[in-house]
Formats: structure tokens, sequence, C-alpha cells
């Protein structure tokens, strides 16, 4: 069994919440918009860190991250990316992936809009932790926390930061 931390957008913004939670996780997945590499490196000092880069980072988190990340865990295989829709809207660099390598859980960031959702015609399930930062249109900073354990996803909980504009211990 695994505990997994993800989020997403952090914009170059970290503070000791998200700190807090992901040192009780045993690892931490980012799906992209870092922000810049002393975010990555202040979690990947916590623990094993996975990440992709997205459209406003820039060289230096682009050549230590990928684009797309595909990886299996505790018998789950995992699609991760930045920028790639949802069940139903997927891009068509995406859906092409997901084709290609049918990953029971696909995660993306972006919209900075928490959802969680099967998709029914693809067979897995989506995960967009909304965004973690400050910087952006979300009202409210989130990201989410589940287990994999032999091949099942369970235990999956929102985590609310506050409110993008509040003091980060609000």
């Amino acid at each position: 069994m695994k505990r997994i931390l993800l989020l997403s957008d952090t914009h170059s913004y970290m503070d000791d919440r998200i700190l807090h939670y992901a040192s009780s996780n045993d690892e931490i997945w980012h799906a992209g918009d870092i922000g810049n590499i002393a975010v990555a490196d202040a979690l990947a000092a916590l623990k094993p860190f996975r990440a992709v880069y997205g459209n406003i980072d820039g060289t230096e988190v682009r050549n230590s991250f990928p684009l797309n990340l595909i990886f299996e865990l505790e018998g789950i295989k995992v699609f991760m990316t930045h920028i790639a829709g949802y069940p139903g809207k997927y891009n068509t660099r995406v859906k092409e992936q997901i084709i290609m390598h049918s990953p029971k859980l696909v995660i993306c960031g972006h919209s900075h809009i928490l959802k969680v959702m099967p998709d029914k015609n693809l067979n897995h399930l989506h995960m967009n932790p909304g965004a973690a930062g400050i910087h952006g249109f979300h009202q409210m900073r989130t990201m989410l926390q589940f287990e994999l354990n032999e091949g099942n996803i369970e235990n999956l909980s929102v985590i609310e930061l506050g409110k993008r504009g509040s003091p980060p211990n609000q």
C-alpha cells in the first residue's frame, strides 16, 4: 500500500501546510506548473517525488521532468500529464496516449478545477487535484490524497488549503 499526495499548479508557491501534508504520505506527485525548481526540490527532499512539467514551467523544470509520465505502482498503471482535458473531452494527444497505454488512473492539472471522475468509455479514473498555489482564478486551494493498494485506488480525500487569497494558516 502506498499513500499518495497529488498536487498541481503551485506556480512557484510553497507553504508549511503543503509541506505538512507532503511529509505524511509515501510519495508526492505533481501534475505540472511547478513554477520553479525550488518547489520541486522542497517536495523531493521529503518523499519520493514524481512530476511532469506544465505550460508555465521554464527550462530548468522542463529539463528535470517530462511532458508525460507513465508508470505502475501497486498494480495501478498511471498516466500523468499537465494539459489533458477530461473524460469525453480529452485533447487528441492525450486520448492517443490513453488508448495506447490503457492506464487505470489518468492525472492532469492546468484547469485549476478539482475534478475526480470515472471514464467509462476508456476505463480509467480521471483526477485533477485543482491548484495548490495562490496564482489563478480558483477560489479554494486544493490537493488530493489517496492510497494505491494491490490494484485498487482507495481512501480518496480532498485537502482544502484555504482560500487563494488568505494567509497560509487559515
